[in-house]
């Protein structure tokens, strides 16, 4: 298996990219999660996101990422966006690769979750009537 991805990044994913980096013939099933930016949020209209990282981000993923690999014994690959996107921008891709799919699909549900829940990245959520509010800042 080739260097693991795990990657923060200010130009638009490819989840292409990260689906390679996970595949291989040994594997029968390969799931890939897109977080899509979304034009609404708890009955609010969005226009738009700002996601900024902690300068120690991408070493919190490849944490995440290097212990998923290790618990589950598969290959991740996860890429976070950072900076302004708009409604339908890909903000989040991740992959992992399994023989059978059932493997694979908890596994990447749960790379998510950690993501989301141990990687420094915090979210403005500008809504369309023009207020805006940050997401998982402590």
């Amino acid at each position: 298996m080739s260097e693991m991805l795990a990657r923060i990044s200010s130009e638009p994913l490819d989840p292409a990219a990260v689906e390679a980096a996970v595949a291989g013939p040994e594997y029968g099933a390969v799931v890939v999660f897109t977080g899509v930016v979304r034009n609404h949020d708890g009955g609010q209209a969005v226009a738009a996101l700002e996601y900024m990282s902690h300068p120690d981000a991408e070493a919190f993923l490849r944490r995440v990422c290097d212990e998923m690999a290790a618990e589950s014994g598969l290959p991740v690959a996860a890429v976070h966006r950072v900076g302004e996107l708009t409604i339908g921008d890909l903000a989040l891709v991740a992959a992992v690769a399994s023989p059978h799919r059932k493997e694979a699909f908890a596994t990447c549900a749960e790379l998510v979750e950690r993501i989301k829940h141990q990687v420094p990245i915090w979210k403005r959520q500008q809504f369309a009537d023009g207020v805006s509010e940050w997401v998982g800042v402590c």
